[in-house]
């Protein structure tokens, strides 16, 4: 399965280190935990960079690349339950818990996980830290930029 990750390019290097959202935790991650965020589609990704970004007019200027992961079909971890709040807003400790223990579990290196921004879409959870993350085959970069009617403001 191919799923996608859209950073700004000076972080293309990196981008799936982990270190983003360790060090700027999202609904599925604690400070500290490392995990990397993809889109099941460049679509998805790119509109839950819009949904969590609150100065559209900084994406003008921005310059972005799309990256896809490569991940076989048993490395993904497919839960059928979440929190019951997993949609909440803002996100709460429980689904930071949630992902945490993904994480800590070792059990598989990528997690599906519902998306709020787009129901019925998915997000997949990276773990950078996994013995098997090495399987996951990560493209080439390419340049991404979003439409100027999606950052108009």
């Amino acid at each position: 399965m191919i799923v996608w990750r859209i950073c700004k390019r000076k972080w293309a290097t990196s981008a799936f280190s982990g270190l983003g959202a360790a060090e700027n935790p999202g609904r599925w991650n604690s400070e500290g935990k490392k995990v990397v965020y993809c889109g099941e589609t460049r679509a998805l990704a790119a509109w839950e960079i819009l949904a969590h970004t609150t100065s559209k007019r900084s994406l003008r200027r921005a310059r972005f690349v799309a990256i896809p992961a490569d991940i076989p079909d048993e490395l993904i971890a497919r839960p059928s339950r979440f929190p019951a709040d997993w949609d909440a807003q803002p996100a709460t400790d429980s689904t930071k818990a949630f992902g945490d223990r993904f994480l800590l579990s070792g059990t598989f290196p990528v997690l599906r996980v519902p998306s709020v921004t787009v129901r019925g879409e998915f997000c997949f959870l990276l773990n950078p830290t996994h013995p098997e993350f090495a399987e996951i085959g990560i493209g080439r970069p390419e340049p991404f930029v979003f439409d100027g009617r999606a950052i108009e403001e």
